[in-house]
């Protein structure tokens, strides 16, 4: 469930983000991280899973995949949050 709101809130705010905000990307730049970004998604549960049959285990798996989804999100709110009391580059 939270790998589903998690990619899907990403999802709606990943472009958006690139092109109008900090990073400033054109659109083709920002449309190639967002292609990268969505292949992942997909790739990343099969690597996972064979990870976790072989090395992990299934609980140790679930643990280590969550963890690692709440620091990618602390890490972009923070980077958000010091490069908004930053002066505009404008």
């Amino acid at each position: 469930m939270w790998e589903r709101f998690s990619f899907y809130g990403m999802r709606a705010l990943l472009v958006f983000y690139m092109i109008k905000g900090f990073l400033r990307y054109t659109d083709d730049q920002a449309y190639g991280v967002y292609g990268a970004y969505t292949a992942l998604v997909y790739a990343a549960p099969f690597l996972g899973g064979i990870l976790a049959d072989r090395l992990l285990g299934a609980r140790r798996a679930v643990i280590m995949g969550g963890l690692l989804m709440a620091a990618g999100h602390l890490l972009m709110t923070v980077q958000t949050t010091s490069r908004s009391s930053l002066p505009c580059p404008c």
